[in-house]
């Protein structure tokens, strides 16, 4: 009993995870499709520029 007690808190875990995974590539795909990368590559830049002091 304590055995089958065990195996279903593992699949239980292995579940929750690979919920977590799944949702966090979802949402990576999101981002990238809404052009999230490209905004966050600007700001970046200008920060740069900003405390080289060129900017």
């Amino acid at each position: 009993m304590i055995k089958n007690r065990k195996a279903g808190i593992g699949m239980k875990r292995n579940l929750m995870r690979m919920a977590g995974l799944t949702a966090g590539a979802v949402l990576i795909v999101l981002g990238i499709v809404r052009g999230e990368p490209a905004e966050i590559w600007e700001k970046a830049v200008r920060v740069c520029l900003e405390c080289i002091g060129i900017g």
